[in-house]
């Protein structure tokens, strides 16, 4: 399905892009420019992630953090299967590995803005390493606005500034769209966690590439019948530098409730 998801999206993606809005329905207002983007990847058989799964719902209470749960493959052999676990979030996490240079990987890890790394049940680590991301100054920058008209999700990605200007962005880059599950509670019967009841936030079901970013304004239209299944009820679009297989900063980034 992960993959599955991400084949599919070129046909929705480059046909909305063009396509006419009907009369919205339904609109849902454009949310505030996030604050930053934290993805915790996390696994139902570790027993050192339900203080991060905790902590990442703290953390998306402030509707401008884009908080993320990216469940990962790698633990399930130690005697349960992670039942949200897409091994892509395991492929994405060695990603940015060995963007950075480093050996090894583990859970519960943050990653701000695809570029500052923490431990994911450390909340003083995870401040630090927003503050550094917000520090190296080449994250969120470019606006991105998510908006509900009718039974479509409109994806409107900002110009980024003019080269040669302060603040300037890199150009290449990838806009994704994540389906989401707000919440979700899971039993969780053998292994480290046997017997405990996790609750987990913003769960990333899905990585659909909906195009490349190239430095001009962007825009899709994407139905939701596309991608709001097995109980998605709503999506974060991110606009990354580099590729799946090895992602930079990212760049901008928004998120949207469709319940």
């Amino acid at each position: 399905m992960f993959l599955g998801m991400i084949a599919l999206t070129c046909a929705f993606a480059a046909g909305g892009a063009g396509a006419q809005e009907p009369a919205p329905a339904a609109t849902t207002p454009p949310a505030a420019a996030p604050k930053a983007v934290l993805e915790l990847f996390t696994s139902q058989g570790c027993a050192s992630c339900p203080p991060a799964d905790a902590l990442l719902t703290d953390l998306a209470a402030d509707p401008q953090m884009i908080a993320l749960t990216l469940a990962v493959d790698y633990w399930d052999y130690v005697g349960w299967k992670d039942t949200l676990a897409k091994h892509g979030h395991s492929v994405r996490q060695r990603a940015y590995a060995e963007q950075r240079g480093d050996r090894m990987i583990y859970t519960p890890q943050m990653v701000v803005d695809g570029i500052a790394p923490a431990k994911g049940s450390d909340k003083m680590a995870v401040e630090k390493a927003v503050l550094r991301a917000h520090d190296a100054g080449s994250t969120l920058l470019v606006p991105v606005t998510l908006r509900r008209s009718g039974e479509n999700l409109v994806v409107d990605v900002a110009a980024g500034v003019d080269a040669g200007k302060p603040g300037h962005v890199p150009n290449a880059a990838e806009i994704w769209l994540c389906p989401i599950l707000s919440t979700h509670t899971v039993a969780i019967g053998r292994g480290e966690n046997q017997g405990k009841n996790v609750t987990y936030t913003n769960v990333v079901r899905a990585w659909v590439k909906l195009g490349d970013w190239t430095g001009g304004p962007a825009h899709f239209q994407v139905p939701l019948s596309e991608f709001q299944n097995d109980g998605v009820d709503g999506a974060a679009v991110l606009v990354q530098r580099g590729s799946f297989q090895a992602p930079g900063p990212i760049l901008g980034a928004a998120k949207i409730d469709l319940k």
